[in-house]
């Protein structure tokens, strides 16, 4: 036992700001994704053939020429699955296969298996379809028209917008259209499933919510959870896009597997994928505002209406946080939000980044704008008199108190630090002395709900290990999709026991070892199992304290883990000889922790309650420049000022505000879905959508984190959540780019742009403005 004389210093505990566990391996190519990982003797390569018809009648699906190909090892449709032909996420109505009736163009009808890719997708040619076409309705409007909902539309109402609207000052109303989102995570959708004895299966997949996928796999194929085992190290992206839809992938894998009893691959090429999955909802907003002269807004009707596709997916939540969100930052006193969730012929449309919550945030950000240009005023005073504030106003509309307001302090420095004022007269002289370019400038805020919405979610698991030697085995239920979730969590044990990060092996999440997780979504990987990791660490940890107590002979208050060692009084002895004695001691060095989110919950029926567990808060302002004659606009700077609590890793926390942004920014200005008349997504490819490049990165980017600022919620050391606010920052540029086009014209007149603010609606606009 030696003297602590000296502490030396242990790196990668909590606020560490490390990079990512694996950035060395992405950059390297060493990292191994799904389609990276030895393929084992005989496995099979899996085609999914899909539907050519936006919505049709099957009368006949003919398969016999596709079976009878000398390359095809088997073809497996919905008559070959022996249990439940269903792979949704909620309410039983998303098949694997379609059986008598296709809904969208690219909707599954059979797998083939061959030994190459290539050999399969040429079998299945050979299959004869016969299709009778039935209407077809694509679009929101259509949807609307036709009555056509997925799910029941909702109605969530404060105080009495009618009424107040009546005796409103002034009034104005608008619509505004909001594009959809293809997830375009690099890695594409991809399982492997390698069948053992007894029946039992062992998936491979590029999945957020492996528990879904085991369990959903085993009903289709009629086993028990436990023969399942789904296994993910990383993705390689997700957005989304893979809680809900990998579990198609992965079942037909599966299922060949199954049948076939060799191992088996489903890896889709772009094209398919994009036509296949679903993407961010679109939406339509209509909306009716009354307010003062000083730019309050007195009374907001909105309607908001998506594009759910064929089946509800997680339509109903993504719906119900639009809902949720459609304050954003400011006190709605009478409020009426009618949501429609529109059944379509496309694909279902699923989780996104944001999850609702940015197309619920657009329309009162634009009604702001054109309150201020009316009203002759900067938009961001009126954004002032709107925020949230003290007393009775700051409740929200669905009655959850903004307890931890930081909206006016993040105002207050990110117009000082930006230089807000001065930058907007100098906008105006640029302007002034320029034709055919206009700049615009726009300051907006970010006010974001952190759980989910579906509270039996909100929780999480987590095993660890310790060995005799002072290593760190450590397993949760969170999925890493290049995120940094996994350097988070395990600073979070290094923190407990006061040990090098290094010390600590990052290990795949397992349904195998952690049973029954939620997926990693909602912002709350770092939340929820942070702390059940935190949860197993302290259960060694109290084991080890009392061990070392008796041992030593010292008191319990006397023992402290820090700097690879564990101080007991004015002693200290080496973490892994005091884990050696307690092995020896027959002190068990192996535990599980468990969390759940606290406070939460809400009536699903009335939309009252608390849903979320606290607010993460953020605001940016964004420069651009517009070219009035070709519609081409450039983001030119941004200074954003994101609120992360105390941080667990500041670079990480960096990292995901600055991609956020980005890819926000791409939604809203490029990023353009198109659907062809017969229903054919038509943008299906890099060549046709465009993704922000790091040509479109702003060259002057300013990024701070608030200072001082601990979440005042016994979240993981009272850090914030930091995956999905970042992204609605990205608003400021489409309120920006809406700012230069009225420059063109009458400023005071601000536009109705819709999203994505591609050229062409630049260009739009700009003469209308004019």
């Amino acid at each position: 036992m030696a003297r602590a004389d000296s502490k030396p210093k242990h790196p990668g505990t909590v606020a560490s700001p490390l990079h990512h566990d694996s950035a060395h391996k992405h950059v390297s190519g060493e990292a191994i994704y799904v389609d990276d990982m030895p393929e084992p003797p005989g496995t099979l390569q899996v085609y999914l053939a899909y539907s050519t018809r936006a919505h049709a009648r099957i009368s006949g699906l003919d398969l016999t020429a596709v079976a009878a190909h000398p390359d095809c090892v088997g073809v497996y449709a919905a008559k070959d699955i022996p249990g439940v032909n269903d792979v949704s996420p909620t309410i039983g109505d998303d098949p694997l296969f379609a059986e008598d009736v296709v809904e969208y163009y690219g909707q599954p009808l059979f797998a083939v298996a061959a030994v190459t890719r290539a050999k399969a997708r040429g079998a299945a040619a050979l299959a004869h379809i016969d299709y009778e076409p039935l209407p077809a309705v694509l679009t929101i409007d259509e949807a609307l028209a036709e009555q056509s909902f997925i799910l029941e539309p909702r109605i969530l109402t404060r105080g009495d917008p009618d009424e107040a609207l009546a005796r409103a000052p002034r009034r104005l109303s608008g619509r505004l259209r909001i594009g959809g989102q293809e997830h375009f995570y690099l890695e594409g959708h991809v399982a492997l499933a390698i069948p053992h004895e007894d029946g039992d299966l062992e998936i491979h997949s590029s999945t957020q919510h492996p528990t879904e996928v085991q369990h959903l796999i085993a009903k289709l194929l009629g086993l028990a959870d436990n023969a399942v085992t789904v296994q993910v190290r990383r993705m390689g992206g997700a957005f989304g896009g893979k809680e809900t839809q990998a579990a198609g992938f992965a079942a037909a894998a599966a299922l060949v597997a199954h049948h076939t009893g060799r191992p088996a691959k489903v890896l889709v090429d772009r094209d398919d994928d994009m036509h296949i999955t679903g993407k961010r909802h679109d939406f339509r907003a209509d909306y009716e505002v009354g307010f003062d002269d000083d730019g309050r807004i007195t009374a907001f009707d909105l309607m908001l209406a998506s594009r759910c596709g064929r089946s509800a997916d997680l339509s109903r939540a993504i719906n119900d946080r639009a809902v949720f969100h459609a304050d954003n930052a400011y006190f709605l006193e009478h409020v009426r939000i009618r949501s429609y969730r529109c059944k379509t012929h496309t694909a279902s449309n699923t989780a996104f980044r944001g999850f609702g919550g940015p197309q619920g945030m657009m329309a009162v950000e634009q009604a702001l704008d054109r309150i201020a240009a009316e009203l002759k005023l900067d938009p961001l005073d009126v954004r002032r008199v709107n925020l949230y504030g003290m007393g009775e106003r700051n409740v929200t509309p669905y009655s959850m108190e903004v307890e931890d307001n930081v909206l006016p302090r993040l105002f207050d420095e990110l117009e000082q630090s930006s230089d807000y004022r001065a930058r907007r007269q100098a906008v105006k002289q640029f302007n002034a002395a320029n034709p055919w370019l206009k700049k615009g400038l726009a300051l907006t805020p970010v006010k974001f709900g952190i759980a989910f919405t579906t509270t039996h979610l909100n929780q999480a698991g987590a095993l660890l290990h310790v060995y005799t030697d002072g290593s760190v085995h450590l397993n949760h239920g969170g999925t890493e999709m290049g995120q940094g979730l996994m350097t988070k969590v395990a600073q979070v044990v290094a923190e407990e026991f006061g040990i090098d990060i290094g010390r600590i092996k990052i290990t795949a999440t397992s349904t195998g070892k952690v049973p029954n997780t939620s997926a990693t979504a909602a912002s709350s990987g770092s939340d929820l199992n942070g702390k059940a990791a935190q949860a197993a660490a302290r259960n060694i940890k109290r084991r080890l304290t009392a061990f070392a107590a008796v041992h030593y002979q010292v008191p319990l208050e006397a023992v402290h883990f820090e700097a690879n060692r564990v101080q007991l009084g004015q002693d200290s002895v080496a973490f892994d000889e005091l884990v050696r004695q307690a092995y020896l001691g027959r002190i068990s060095l192996s535990s599980t922790g468990y969390y759940r989110t606290p406070k939460i919950g809400y009536d699903v029926e009335t939309g009252q309650g608390r849903p979320f567990l606290y607010f993460a808060y953020g605001a940016a302002v964004s420069e651009v420049v517009i070219d009035t004659l070709t519609g081409e606009s450039r983001v030119e700077r941004v200074d954003i000022l994101h609120d992360v609590g105390d941080s667990i890793n500041p670079a990480i926390d960096r990292g995901q505000i600055e991609g956020g942004f980005v890819q926000g920014m791409g939604w809203l200005t490029s990023e353009e879905l198109y659907w062809n008349p017969d229903g054919m997504l038509a943008t299906h490819a890099p060549s046709t959508y465009k993704i922000p490049t790091s040509a479109d990165r702003p060259a002057d980017f300013r990024m701070g984190l608030l200072s001082d600022s601990p979440n005042p919620e016994p979240t993981i050391y009272r850090s914030k959540a930091v995956g999905e606010p970042p992204l609605m920052l990205a608003i400021s540029v489409f309120r920006a780019i809406s700012d230069a086009v009225a420059a063109a014209g009458d400023e005071h007149r601000a536009p109705l742009l819709d999203a994505p603010a591609t050229p062409e609606r630049i260009l739009r606009a700009v003469e209308q403005a004019r």
